[in-house]
């Protein structure tokens, strides 16, 4: 049945529009003459049909008004109607009058006609429509969205166009107070956030949308702390900057997640200096198979430099990183190079083949913990393997050598912030040898690194808590991977010897409520469903990062976004090599508490931290067994 009623629709419509015009037609006299139609007038009405049938029928036509699919009905189909109908009419009334030249058809019913023809053409498709939106519709998840503005109305417009969205609006929330009460394509603004309680308790919504894609992310936080007593997922939308056409759509509805809660870098920084720096030049990293060594190759290899090495020991992260840039650059020769930074005569028979010109160093040891319990493979890294690093690129007349640090260098507590400190402290070393430019940058915690905070309590979520954190009050600065290496390469491009370049990372964030957040963006509620326990701070920990030491300033640089700092102190370069020579005899001998002094006589900031704040001078006691949150 319903295949042949498809076979036969265009004839179907055809005779639904002929009966519409019969009856609009016959109630136009029908109102004309209040119900009781004179005899003559019925003669006239039933002689003239036929005609104004045909009229009608064959204007329509071009107008494809039996073409149309009636539950997609538009402006566009009721501007074809009025066309179609009032042409047909004007055909028809020439007709009447200067073809039949009749005077006894009431020129009022051409108009009433008319205007009832309009209506019911238009509302049977409407009919369709509006039971394809509402009575034929299966809604799924309740979805109330925060934001009642260009975003929001996108959203829920084409929410009601699109049959196939799972999702039904049911209310909006917006902080302006005056937009509370009225409705956005029927659609009420219910409150504030200070009426989510009520708006929740009422209307018991299944997810929550934030359509603001203009505000920050300090007002998402606020957004998210404000929704954080309700169970109820968290989305968000593109922000307009990632938009090219500035339009939303429900398509780009995703899941909120925790690098929307970090102050984003700036975009609008001038490419050209990073790309006359790196095209067609020789270009090595070190550690290229980690997280910022990796991501340095991908933006690296991105500005076409005539080759690209990829230094790294660990052959697995080599070997993807490879394969992913073999794949999808041809701009540039690819060498992927296994070897090890504290290697001298393997770092020396790289450079002397290759010559590069700019060398990222980002090989190094960054886990505080391991590296309290490991002192001197943190001194063999760090600082020995900066050392050949440094050395051979002076020897091999290398342009630019850029090291990458740590804010963790800053006022360091940890073997492993110490060992950074005197990374730059080479660096700045090096340059005042004038052997080339020497530069080092700074910046804290990246989202997505191997062993960061963020995998390690999505793991403890997944498996249904507790979420470990160190300290209620311990806070870290955080960034996304490609946005800090987006700043280095800056750097890079700017420096003229000798500086640490820092980061602007924007505010530190708490680790308790990232870990809150991650829960409640995981559907749970924090402390009830999934726990949290403190578990105290381990060795060299601190309770905060710092960005500029107590002996240094700080003054920002010609790019937006990058600091440079400029040094109370610095030590020679001849007392530096001197007492580092010491260090790898003590190293080789595996005195760890001999490496801890002796890395306070290199950097007069370090101050060993142990558990809960604790001077610790020993650095071989077992950290207890509960301390398993990945905080680096």
């Amino acid at each position: 049945m319903i295949q042949c009623i498809k076979r036969c629709r265009r004839p179907i419509i055809l005779a639904v529009h002929m009966v519409l015009v019969l009856f609009a037609n016959y109630l136009a006299f029908w109102l004309r003459f209040d119900g009781a139609i004179p005899a003559d007038t019925q003669r006239l009405f039933g002689q003239m049909l036929l005609w104004l049938m045909l009229i009608r029928g064959l204007t329509f036509m071009p107008f494809r008004l039996y073409q149309g699919l009636w539950r997609y009905t538009g402006i566009w189909d009721l501007k074809n109607i009025i066309l179609g109908v009032v042409i047909s009419t004007l055909l028809f009334y020439s007709l009447v009058h200067f073809g039949f030249k009749s005077t006894g058809y009431p020129r009022s019913v051409f108009i009433i006609d008319t205007i009832l023809l309009i209506v019911f053409m238009g509302g049977i498709r409407m009919v369709r429509r509006i039971y394809r939106e509402i009575w034929h519709r299966d809604y799924g998840q309740r979805m109330l969205i925060y934001g009642a503005g260009d975003a929001g109305e996108m959203i829920v417009r084409e929410i009601g166009h699109n049959p196939f969205y799972n999702v039904a609006p049911i209310g909006f929330v917006d902080d302006d107070a005056t937009k509370v009460g009225r409705r956005i394509h029927g659609i009420k603004v219910l409150g504030t956030r200070y009426d989510l309680s009520t708006i929740f308790k009422e209307n018991t919504p299944d997810t929550v949308l934030i359509a603001m894609p203009r505000i920050g992310p300090a007002e998402t936080r606020k957004i998210v702390k404000a929704l954080e007593p309700f169970k109820v997922p968290i989305k968000t939308l593109p922000n307009l900057r990632d938009v090219l056409d500035g339009k939303v759509t429900v398509g780009q509805i995703r899941n909120l997640s925790i690098e929307d809660l970090l102050d984003r870098v700036p975009v609008e920084l001038d490419p050209e200096p990073v790309r006359h720096l790196i095209a067609g030049k020789c270009v090595m990293v070190t550690g290229a198979g980690g997280s910022i060594g990796s991501e340095l190759c991908r933006q690296i290899a991105a500005l076409k430099p005539a080759s690209l090495l990829l230094y790294e020991r660990y052959e697995n992260g080599l070997y993807t990183v490879d394969n992913e840039l073999s794949s999808k650059n041809d701009s540039c020769q690819i060498h992927s190079i296994v070897g090890d930074v504290t290697d001298l005569n393997r770092v020396n028979s790289i450079l002397a083949k290759y010559r590069p010109e700019i060398i990222f160093h980002a090989a190094a040891h960054k886990h505080v913990p391991l590296m309290e319990l490991n002192p001197y493979e943190a001194v063999k890294n760090n600082i020995l393997g900066t050392k050949i690093m440094t050395e051979a690129a002076s020897r091999h007349g290398i342009q630019r050598f850029i090291l990458v640090s740590t804010d963790k260098a800053v006022n360091p507590t940890s073997v492993m912030g110490a060992t950074k400190r005197v990374g730059e402290f080479l660096v700045q070393g090096m340059n005042q040898a004038g052997y080339g430019i020497f530069s080092a940058v700074r910046f804290g915690n990246v989202l997505g690194s191997n062993g960061s905070v963020v995998p390690r309590f999505v793991e403890q979520i997944r498996a249904g808590g507790p979420v470990t954190v160190t300290h209620p009050e311990v806070k870290r600065y955080f960034m996304l991977i490609s946005e800090a290496v987006h700043l280095v390469l800056h750097a890079a491009a700017i420096a003229k010897g000798g500086e640490v370049f820092v980061l602007e990372m924007g505010e530190q964030i708490k680790i308790v409520d990232m870990a809150h957040t991650l829960i409640q963006l995981s559907g749970f509620v924090p402390e009830k469903e999934i726990p949290i326990f403190f578990v105290g701070l381990r060795p060299g920990e601190k309770l905060y990062e710092e960005t500029v030491g107590n002996d240094e300033a700080v003054k920002p640089s010609s790019v937006k976004g990058i600091n440079r700092v400029f040094p109370g102190w610095l030590p020679g370069l001849d007392f530096l090599l001197e007492n580092i020579s010491k260090l790898e005899g003590l190293t080789v001998r595996g005195e760890s508490k001999a490496i801890i002094k002796q890395l306070q006589e290199i950097v007069p900031t370090y101050q060993p931290v142990g558990l809960n704040g604790a001077t610790c001078n020993s650095v071989t006691g077992a950290i207890p067994e509960k301390i398993d949150s990945a905080l680096d």
